[in-house]
């Protein structure tokens, strides 16, 4: 555990690591499970700009993760249905749904940045699995998109309107990265989100890698390309 307290930030607590309030601001979304601290550890690997602030927020809801220990979501999972799928080694098929909970935790977030007071064209938003679901979700439907957005090990979800609201913004630069192998959310809905938002003009590649539900340094590798370019 990081000796980092959690500061209120609106309506959600956050890990953050403070650089200049006239900078860049990185905040990243955590999966299900797990917590603000979880992702915190990327903020010494990332090529950005001196001075870049860094928020890691913690999730709104409590849930079970093994006896005795709890960890935190942005919004519900049906574990059981999951757990069937990787003992089938099938993957989660969510294109046409929108999750219960998404509109609460994309809300939440929403208010989180406002209470930052800092403008979208500063803040680069991402995160992994669940947390980069929605980090997609909001800068999808931003009147007012962030910098950039980087996508771990991500899926497609609500497909319909997901693919109306890129094509509002072609030209949009994106980062995406997803395991091979991955038994949690399977590569071939990560391939169809990247079909998805090159379709609408977005300009993007999806980082494919001989691996699971993870963040290897090919990763991070080509996120710090992604980075590079949007701060040139």
């Amino acid at each position: 555990m990081y000796d980092i307290p959690l500061i209120q930030l609106g309506p959600v607590k956050a890990a953050c690591i403070s650089g200049d309030p006239e900078g860049a601001y990185v905040i990243f979304l955590h999966g299900y499970g797990a917590n603000a601290f979880d992702l915190l550890p990327l903020y010494s690997y990332m090529d950005v700009p001196e001075g870049t602030n860094f928020i890691f927020p913690d999730g709104i809801l409590e849930v079970p993760i093994m006896p005795g220990y709890n960890g935190k979501a942005w919004f519900p999972i049906d574990m059981e249905a999951l757990q069937r799928a990787m003992v089938a080694g099938g993957s989660r098929e969510l294109f046409e749904r929108y999750p219960a909970g998404l509109a609460e935790a994309k809300e939440k977030i929403e208010e989180m940045i406002q209470t930052l007071n800092v403008p979208m064209d500063r803040i680069i938003l991402g995160g992994f699995s669940q947390g980069s679901m929605l980090a997609t979700e909001i800068t999808l439907k931003a009147e007012k998109k962030p910098k950039g957005l980087v996508i771990l090990s991500g899926t497609l979800l609500d497909e319909t309107n997901w693919t109306q609201y890129a094509k509002q913004t072609p030209g949009y630069k994106f980062f995406q990265s997803h395991g091979r192998m991955d038994p949690v959310l399977g590569y071939p809905a990560a391939k169809r989100l990247e079909t998805v938002l090159k379709d609408a003009g977005w300009v993007g590649e999806l980082l494919a890698f001989p691996g699971g539900h993870e963040i290897p340094e090919i990763v991070l590798n080509g996120m710090n390309r992604y980075l590079r370019e949007l701060f040139e």
